[in-house]
């Protein structure tokens, strides 16, 4: 079986932080995603989309993220229901982000993050004496890449 998603998009909202009884942080946010096409009226229209996130990801979610910051979720869509307070079922559709990855710097002149939240080192702008990382792709010059470099 096959359960994957992959959204690019902006967040709605800053990211609710909250922890289990256990002590385990999970963050709930909204991404808006924009449809590929417009309505009748030439309007870009965007889906509203649930997501959650799990331990580190969550906190590094948390922590480097905002409202309005554009993000990548790699991960899954998972379903529930629950009695509410009526008595009527309520059904729920959320995707449990697997991977975020942070697609753009941080507004307002701070120091920068792109990086996925599982794999990369956090820069940590609150240290004082650190450098931000050098941008690769700051030089205009062309570079060789061997054969031997690449992964086909």
């Amino acid at each position: 079986m096959i359960n994957n998603v992959t959204l690019v998009g902006r967040l709605t909202k800053d990211p609710e932080m909250k922890y289990t009884k256990s002590g385990v942080a999970v963050v709930s946010f909204t991404l808006a995603v924009n449809r590929t096409f417009t309505n009748q009226k030439g309007e870009q229209q965007a889906d509203f989309i649930s997501c959650l996130a799990w331990r580190k990801t969550a906190v590094n979610l948390a922590d480097f993220q905002r409202k309005g910051n554009l993000v990548g979720v790699v991960g899954r869509i998972q379903t529930s229901n629950y009695e509410g307070a009526d008595g009527k079922r309520v059904y729920k559709t959320e995707v449990v982000a697997e991977n975020i990855h942070f697609l753009e710097s941080r507004k307002n002149g701070n120091t920068s993050v792109t990086a996925s939240t599982n794999n990369a080192p956090a820069y940590n702008n609150n240290m004082t004496n650190q450098t931000p990382p050098p941008d690769p792709f700051a030089s205009q010059e062309p570079f060789n890449i061997s054969p031997d470099d690449l992964p086909f």
